[in-house]
């Protein structure tokens, strides 16, 4: 699934409990951007798309326009994230 900022792969997962992994690449920025970036959107991952998920492993990677973007417009984009998700199980 692509959305504006995010990218995002998921599958179902052999464990008993989701996985998420965050991916923020470099981009020419900084090291801080590149940090606050990626603990956004790990707290996100923990508050919005963990629990929704069931035996699912998640991969989000950040695109360039993340790093512009705040936490709300981040939070939206975790979401369509999360609902796409949470509907791999029941496939």
């Amino acid at each position: 699934m692509q959305t504006e900022r995010l990218d995002a792969r998921a599958s179902a997962s052999l464990l008993l409990h989701p996985r998420v992994g965050v991916v923020v690449p470099k981009y020419r920025r900084s090291i801080v951007d590149r940090n606050r970036t990626k603990r956004c959107l790990r707290e996100l991952a923990r508050l919005k798309l963990l629990p929704v998920l069931g035996r699912v492993d998640v991969l989000v990677r950040a695109k360039p326009e993340a790093y512009d973007s705040s936490f709300e417009q981040l939070a939206v984009e975790v979401d369509a994230v999360a609902s796409w998700a949470s509907g791999i199980v029941s496939h």
